[in-house]
């Protein structure tokens, strides 16, 4: 049976802080996929980078016209695959900079919604938790551009 003396402000403010964890859990979630894609791209480029290496030991006077063709298509697919990694690492700095302004926004928000103390209990608590939450996920989301390229997988690669 329900405890009749729980206040519909209290409802609402639980209500709103599981969806505060819920939204923390889809950011992760997209964090992770984001963190996937990337090892599968420095994968293929690993997997690409051998391949070409293998024609580029082989002394240009013995390549044949196939190895030649080859090494184009190779040298065409692994930029590609950079181009790729270029616009995933895009998307992370875009997605971070919109979550830390949603993060700006929500002490407002709590305020215009709920006026007496709740707010600042519930805007504590949620620092915590996004603080938390983005703890687990700086090394991966605040390198950019090359620094991510270069890290890729969390090893230092060349793919460059």
């Amino acid at each position: 049976m329900a405890d009749s003396t729980v206040t519909i402000e209290e409802i609402e403010g639980e209500l709103f802080k599981i969806d505060q964890i819920q939204d923390i859990l889809v950011r992760r979630e997209s964090e992770l996929r984001y963190m996937m894609d990337d090892i599968q791209l420095c994968k293929e480029i690993t997997r690409l980078k051998q391949e070409l290496q293998k024609l580029i030991t082989i002394p240009d006077k013995d390549k044949s016209t196939e190895d030649r063709e080859k090494e184009e298509e190779l040298l065409k697919q692994i930029n590609k695959m950079v181009e790729t990694r270029d616009f995933l690492v895009d998307d992370v700095e875009f997605e971070r900079l919109r979550e830390r302004e949603e993060d700006r926004e929500m002490p407002a928000f709590l305020q215009s919604k709920f006026p007496s103390g709740l707010a600042e209990k519930g805007a504590l608590q949620d620092r915590k938790v996004a603080s938390k939450s983005q703890q687990t996920s700086n090394p991966f989301i605040s390198k950019t551009g090359l620094t991510l390229l270069k890290d890729c997988c969390g090893f230092t690669c060349s793919i460059l």
